[in-house]
């Protein structure tokens, strides 16, 4: 064999294995992905699956001033594992229906255990550091989601994501009529943490 074949034959074995290590890599972090936390929920809970915050691994909760000893976090695999539902409202952005899925706001803090009173505070805390609140009965009465993707599409950090806490502002009378800009102002994209105070 001459030293070109050899060098061919060399590197296509290398080729096939880099492709093979490329392939497992890209399937390890696609599942890690799925499975890696994309909500953390705070505060008044009865659930704990997580152990309490640590200021050098949760930067973004210890920036933003959010503390803990009790949270749930959740997955995106496990949000859609629970019932998903659609809502199309008009988005202040480019004035256009959408189509937002996700799992209902209520039966995710049902899982972390919340307290179902109507006067539990929701804070709901967004990346970029925007916390409106509500409460539970305002959160069940307006049928908010957490939606988990847009037209189809998995939201993404630097868009609407990891989550969107939206309801359907069209068919809410009390927002319907409004301004768009002003029909979302307790939707925060790209939430990521909801603290509980019960």
């Amino acid at each position: 064999m001459n030293k070109r074949q050899f060098l061919s034959s060399t590197s296509g074995l290398l080729v096939g294995a880099l492709g093979g290590l490329y392939h497992s890599a890209y399937a390890v972090n696609k599942k890690s992905e799925a499975s890696q936390t994309i909500l953390t929920v705070v505060g008044d809970i009865r659930r704990v699956n997580r152990s309490k915050s640590d200021m050098v691994k949760d930067q973004l909760m210890h920036k933003q001033g959010v503390h803990f000893d009790r949270a749930y976090t959740f997955s995106l695999n496990d949000l859609e594992k629970l019932p998903a539902v659609s809502i199309r409202p008009t988005v202040e952005y480019d004035a256009r229906v959408h189509k937002f899925t996700g799992p209902r706001l209520i039966d995710v803090l049902s899982v972390a255990g919340v307290d179902e009173s109507p006067h539990t505070q929701l804070i709901l805390r967004g990346i970029d550091g925007y916390s409106p609140e509500v409460n539970f009965a305002r959160a069940k009465e307006h049928n908010y989601i957490l939606a988990t993707r847009m037209d189809d599409e998995i939201l993404a950090i630097g868009g609407f994501g990891p989550l969107f806490a939206i309801y359907d502002a069209d068919r809410i009378n009390e927002f319907a009529n409004k301004p768009l800009p002003q029909r979302f102002e307790a939707c925060p994209w790209g939430l990521y943490c909801i603290e509980v105070v019960a």
